[in-house]
């Protein structure tokens, strides 16, 4: 607002004093400096007026102060309200160089932070891109539920909850003895089977022997028909040339047939005795089976006997046991979950963070659970997938429409010093840093340096 546009109202009104509002005052003041007038604030105050709404003048101090309050006229364009806003940026502007001269040491010592910050950035920045970390890992094992082979009330539970136990230690016991019942029967077949095979043996010789008395019997045979036939010839040529009779002719030929029937019957004798060893072998093949079979059953027994008490086939833990003193088991209930000490991590990396990621690689393990342990370990090795591609539903990007996603890809990690007096377990949550670089950051040289 122009000043003399100011003067003029604040003559021209006296029934109400003007307001000034705190641009048009800045203005004021500062032309009054300029000039070298008095201030508002610093010129004195008029006395009050008697009378409101009468046309006579303040008086001489009234006049004086308004003279004191507007400065002399002079002629110059009208300018915006706008005009103020750069003279404004350079009084901040001012403010701010008076502040930095008033406190040059915090000036200074902001500059070294900020050329401390640039280079601790760049170390920084140069150590991570050593590392892969994902905080997507988890601990995995291949657990299983234990449970009988055999049927039978369970008589004792040596092992509670969350227990580590050694391979082949007792974790169920089930009552045995109809099993060591029926493993004494199967021995009972197995002798009875080794008797029979005893006893055809013993046939076997004396049918041995009997063959050997058989074939004595032919040899008899054949030399008493080699006499006849001899004796037979002799006398019949005598009887030819009549020195002998007739009669013994005769009677020497029926000898010789006698002594043929003998031979035949002897041989057929020992045929007969042969094959009855044939029938004996073949009694004796059958025993042998008999035998076969009834170890078998022995030693199905003495499995199922060994069944009757449950071990750790591997060393692990009893996890959600659920076997109690006075429950009837039967053949693949639950009895317990057990979980094997062979444990290891699946750390689910992003697939762009599978680059320079390598088997035998090492890892930084940290358990939420146990956040002050060291673990290290190393990359075993990489799923050839993304987890989703074995899953029951796998995704089906040829249907729809498609958004490109970061798939993550399972990693092996296997730990290379698991703590041993800590429960371990599937599903813990895990962060694991991998090493993708081998080589030594600025940082780490600078620290070996130091």
């Amino acid at each position: 607002m122009p000043l003399d546009l100011v003067f003029h109202l604040t003559k021209s009104i006296r029934t109400e004093p003007y307001r000034f509002d705190r641009r048009e005052l800045i203005m004021l003041e500062r032309d009054s400096r300029e000039r070298g007038d008095k201030t508002l604030l610093e010129a004195p105050r008029s006395e009050p007026v008697t009378g409101l709404g009468s046309d006579a003048p303040y008086g001489p101090a009234a006049d004086e102060a308004d003279q004191l309050r507007a400065p002399a006229r002079r002629e110059q364009p009208f300018e915006p309200d706008e005009d103020l806003e750069p003279e404004e940026h350079s009084a901040s502007d001012k403010a701010r160089r008076s502040r930095l001269r008033r406190h040059p040491i915090a000036a200074v010592f902001g500059l070294l932070c900020l050329l401390l910050a640039l280079p601790a950035g760049y170390l920084y920045w140069d150590y991570t891109s050593h590392f892969e970390t994902t905080d997507d890992s988890y601990i995995a094992a291949r657990q299983f539920a234990i449970a009988p082979e055999v049927s039978g009330y369970i008589t004792a539970v040596p092992v509670t909850d969350n227990e580590h136990v050694a391979a082949g230690q007792v974790i169920a016991r089930i009552d045995d003895r109809t099993y060591r019942a029926a493993l004494a029967q199967a021995k009972a077949q197995v002798a009875a089977a080794r008797a029979n095979i005893g006893n055809i043996d013993a046939q076997l010789d004396v049918q041995q022997a009997q063959i050997s008395a058989d074939q004595a019997q032919v040899d008899k045979a054949q030399a008493a028909l080699l006499f006849a036939q001899q004796q037979a010839s002799r006398y019949e040529y005598l009887a030819h040339t009549i020195a002998g009779t007739v009669q013994n002719a005769q009677q020497y030929t029926s000898q010789l047939h006698q002594d043929q029937a003998a031979l035949d019957s002897a041989q057929a004798t020992l045929k007969l005795a042969q094959r009855q060893i044939q029938a004996l072998k073949a009694q004796r093949d059958s025993a042998v089976a008999s035998l076969a079979q009834a170890k078998a059953q022995r030693d199905q027994a003495q499995i199922n006997l060994g069944y009757t008490t449950v071990t750790a086939d591997q060393s692990g833990r009893v996890v959600q046991l659920s076997a109690a003193v006075g429950q009837y088991a039967q053949p693949g209930t639950n009895l317990t979950m057990f979980v094997p000490d062979d444990i290891w991590i699946w750390a689910n990396f992003k697939e762009t963070q599978l680059d320079q990621m390598r088997p035998g690689e090492p890892v930084t393990i940290d358990i939420d659970a146990y956040p002050e342990r060291a673990i290290r370990g190393h990359v075993a090795s990489v799923q050839p997938g993304s987890g989703t591609a074995f899953s029951l539903l796998p995704v089906q990007n040829a249907t729809g429409n498609w958004v490109k996603i970061v798939q993550r890809v399972p990693v092996k990690v296997v730990m290379d010093n698991p703590p041993p007096d800590v429960a371990l377990g599937p599903g813990m949550s895990v962060e694991a840093t991998v090493r993708v670089n081998p080589h030594p950051s600025l940082y780490e040289r600078l620290g070996r340096w130091v």
